[in-house]
C-alpha cells in the first residue's frame, strides 16, 4: 500500500510542516502523517508570527529555504517592527495573521510539493530494529517503512486539558490526545517529563467597545518576512490594548480554589515568560493591572484573541472577570481559555543534529523537546528534516553555530543545558546578537543552504550576492563623498550636534550619535538620489555596518576565539569517568551529553573553566 519513504514526519504543526519541507527540498521522499488533514499548520494559540528574537528565527528559516516566512507574508493582517527605539540587534519583525489563511496557504504549499505525501491517522508506535528507527505503526495497525522518522507531536502526547475542576484528554480543543509513543520511548530507555501551556478565551469582536481601548495600528511602511517576492501588505487591521484592574483581579481570585494550577492537579511546569493571568496575579501581587492585547483572528471573522489572558480557571470565573475589563462590558465568549499538560523528552537526550542518542535515525523537533512557540518549533523542524535527509545518506550533519544563527543558539541551549520549563527564545540568550540581526539572515544562511543543495537556492543566492555588493557600494560612497558644512549645519544644530567647521566625509556625519541615514537623505539631496537605486534592506545593512563597525569587529573577534575551541574534537567513545581531574558534576554531565567539541563542552551547565583546561590537556592542547 505504501512505498518505503526516506523520511516520515509525525505531526503537521509548525515543526512538522517545516520538517517535511526541509527533507523534501533536500530531495527526500517524505510522508507527512497527521491526525487531521484539516488542522495542518493550525495556529493553536496566538494568530501571530515573529516578535522579539522570534522574528529573527522566522527570517532565518526563510533564508534556509523554509516556508514559514512565505506563508506569514501571504496571510498577515498587520506588520510591526518591534524595538525600533533600540539598536538594530533588537529590531524584531512581528505579524498578526489571518488564522485560516495561514493554515490554507501552508497546506497549498505542502500539497504543491512533489516529494511530499500525506496520511491521516494517529501513530501510537515506531518500528525499531537493532537500535535504528525503520518506520511507524499506525492506529489501524499499518506498518509504514522509512529510513528515518521525525517526531513533532506538539502538545498531543498524553495531552490533558484543564478548565477549572474539569479535565479531559486532548491535544488541543476538540482534538484527541496521542498515546503509545511516550510509553514505547520510555521502554527503550528515554526519560520523559510533563510540561504545561495554555491559551486565552476567544471573544466575539462584535460585542466589544473599542472606543474604551487604545488602538495599536501596524507600521506605516510595513515590512515582510520572506526574502522572496512575497507581497507587501497594503491594508492592515488594527489591534487594541486594554487593561485588567484590581476589580478584575479580585473576581479572578474567587476561582483560585478551583484552579488546577493552585490545587495541584497540574504537575507540569508552565512557560515563565507567558504566564496565565492567575499566575501573573499571584506572582506579581504588587501590580494593580496587567496589559491585554485585543487581536483579530483574521479578515473575515469577528473572533478575537485576548493576548495576556491565558487561563485555566473555571469558565464562569473567566467570563465574569472579563466583563469587568474596559471595552468588554457586553462581551460574548466563543470559548473559554484552558491549560494543557503534555509529555516532553528532555533534549539533552539529543545530538546537535536533533537525532536521538539512543535510537539512530529518530529525530525530535518542537514541543517534544520542551520548547514553546511556533517559531522555535518551526526552526527545529526544518533542521530535523534536513538532518534526517543527511543522516540516511551518511553525510555530515548540518549544525549551525551560536555565532551563525538564533537557530544555533536555541539547539545548542537545548542539547547542552536542557530545559525543565518551556523554552522561549530571547535576544538576551544570544551572545553575538549584533551579528544575528533580522536584516542579514539571508547573508548569513542562504549560502549555507545553497552548499547543502537545498532546492531553489540559485536565485536566492544571486540576490544575496547582489545585496552584499550593493551594500559595499553604499559604504564606499559614504567613505568617498564629502559633505559641505553649510548643507548640514542647520540640521546638526537643530539636534544639538556640533556643527562642521570644514568638509568631512558623509560616513563621519552618519556615525554621530542620534543621526541615521534617513536624516542624511532628507538634508543631502545628492545622497538621497544615489540611495534611491537601492532597496531599504540593503541600505539598512550598509548603515548598520558603518555605524556599528567597532561592535561588529569586536564580536567577530570573540567568534574567532570561540571557533578555535569548536575545532578541537572530542572522541566519540571517550569515557569521562576515567578523567579523575574533572569535577564529579562535569564527569556526569559530559558522559550524559557527550559533546562533539571542546566548545560544546564549555557551554554545558556544570562544566567549569578548569574542567575545560583538563579536557584541553587530555586532547594534547
Amino acid at each position: 500500500m505504501f512505498p518505503k519513504y526516506d523520511v516520515i514526519v509525525v505531526g503537521a504543526g509548525h515543526a512538522g510542516c517545516e520538517a517535511a519541507v526541509g527533507a523534501a527540498n533536500m530531495g527526500s521522499k517524505v510522508l507527512l502523517i497527521t491526525m487531521n488533514m484539516n488542522t495542518i499548520a493550525q495556529m493553536s494559540c496566538n494568530p501571530a508570527m515573529g516578535g522579539v528574537a522570534k522574528g529573527q528565527i522566522v527570517r532565518e528559516v526563510d533564508a534556509l529555504g523554509g516556508y514559514s516566512g512565505i506563508v506569514t507574508d501571504y496571510s498577515m493582517v498587520q506588520f510591526r517592527m518591534l524595538n525600533m527605539s533600540k539598536g538594530p540587534a533588537m529590531w524584531s519583525p512581528r505579524a498578526q495573521n489571518d488564522r485560516m489563511m495561514f493554515a490554507a496557504k501552508w497546506r497549498e504549499m505542502l500539497e504543491g510539493h512533489p516529494n511530499i505525501d500525506f496520511w491521516q491517522e494517529t501513530v501510537p508506535g515506531l518500528i525499531i530494529k537493532n537500535g535504528v528507527c525503520k518506520g511507524v505503526v499506525t492506529s489501524l495497525g499499518l506498518e509504514i517503512e522509512s529510513e528515518s522518522v521525525v517526531l513533532t507531536n506538539g502538545t498531543f502526547l498524553n495531552g490533558l486539558i484543564h478548565i477549572g475542576e474539569k479535565q479531559f484528554g486532548g491535544g488541543r480543543a476538540g482534538e484527541k490526545s496521542a498515546t503509545g509513543i511516550t510509553e514505547q520511548l520510555i521502554s527503550l530507555g528515554f526519560e520523559s517529563g510533563r510540561m504545561k501551556t495554555g491559551t486565552p478565551p476567544r471573544i466575539d469582536g462584535r460585542s466589544l467597545d473599542y472606543t474604551k481601548m487604545e488602538i495599536q495600528p501596524g507600521d506605516e511602511k510595513p515590512g515582510k518576512f520572506s526574502y522572496t517576492d512575497t507581497p507587501v501588505i497594503q491594508k492592515q487591521l488594527p489591534c487594541h490594548v486594554t487593561y485588567t484592574s484590581e476589580d478584575v483581579h479580585e473576581t479572578l481570585k474567587e476561582g483560585f480554589d478551583r484552579s488546577p494550577m493552585f490545587n495541584g492537579r497540574i504537575q507540569g511546569l508552565g512557560p515563565r515568560y507567558c504566564p496565565s493571568i492567575e499566575d501573573k496575579i499571584n506572582r506579581f501581587a504588587d501590580k494593580d493591572r496587567h496589559q491585554l492585547f485585543v487581536e483579530p483572528e483574521g479578515w473575515t471573522t469577528c473572533e478575537i484573541y485576548v493576548n495576556g489572558f491565558s487561563s485555566s480557571l473555571p469558565e464562569d470565573v473567566q467570563y465574569k472577570a472579563l466583563k469587568k475589563v474596559p471595552g468588554f462590558e457586553n462581551m460574548k465568549m466563543f470559548r473559554p481559555g484552558y491549560a494543557i499538560e503534555y509529555d516532553y523528552f528532555p533534549p539533552v537526550q539529543l545530538n546537535m543534529n536533533l537525532e536521538t542518542k539512543l535510537i539512530k535515525n529518530l529525530f525530535f523537533a518542537g514541543q517534544i523537546n520542551g520548547t514553546t512557540g511556533y517559531e522555535e518549533a518551526a526552526c527545529q523542524g526544518l533542521m530535523a528534516g534536513i538532518n534526517a535527509h543527511l543522516a540516511i545518506r551518511a553525510q555530515e550533519p548540518f549544525i549551525l553555530k551560536r555565532s551563525q544563527a538564533y537557530i544555533g543558539v536555541l539547539i545548542d541551549d537545548l542539547v547542552n543545558k536542557g530545559t525543565n520549563e518551556p523554552y522561549r527564545m530571547f535576544t538576551s540568550r544570544a551572545e553575538y546578537r549584533i551579528l544575528l540581526r533580522q536584516d542579514n539572515a539571508d547573508i548569513r544562511l542562504t549560502p549555507l543552504a545553497s552548499e547543502l543543495g537545498m532546492l531553489g537556492m540559485e536565485e536566492r543566492l544571486e540576490r544575496v550576492n547582489a545585496k552584499i555588493e550593493n551594500a559595499a557600494r553604499i559604504e564606499r560612497y559614504f567613505d568617498d563623498t564629502s559633505v559641505e558644512p553649510d548643507l548640514i549645519n542647520g540640521f546638526l544644530e537643530s539636534i544639538s550636534s556640533a556643527p562642521l567647521k570644514q568638509k568631512v566625509k558623509a560616513k563621519s556625519v552618519l556615525t554621530r550619535p542620534n543621526i541615521d541615514i534617513a536624516d542624511i537623505r532628507s538634508n543631502l539631496p545628492y545622497v538621497d538620489e544615489f540611495l534611491g537605486q537601492f532597496d531599504n534592506e540593503t541600505i539598512t545593512i550598509a548603515e548598520v555596518a558603518m555605524k556599528y563597525d567597532g561592535y561588529i569587529r569586536k564580536e567577530q573577534e570573540m567568534v574567532e576565539k570561540m571557533d578555535r575551541l569548536e575545532s578541537v574534537r572530542l572522541a566519540d567513545r571517550l569515557d569521562y569517568h576515567t578523567l579523575k581531574s574533572l569535577s564529579i558534576e562535569a564527569r556526569e554531565k559530559l558522559q550524559k551529553i557527550r559533546p562533539r567539541t571542546i566548545g560544546q563542552a564549555s557551554r554545558i551547565s556544570g562544566v567549569s573553566p578548569s574542567d575545560i583546561s583538563v579536557l584541553l590537556v587530555h586532547v594534547g592542547r
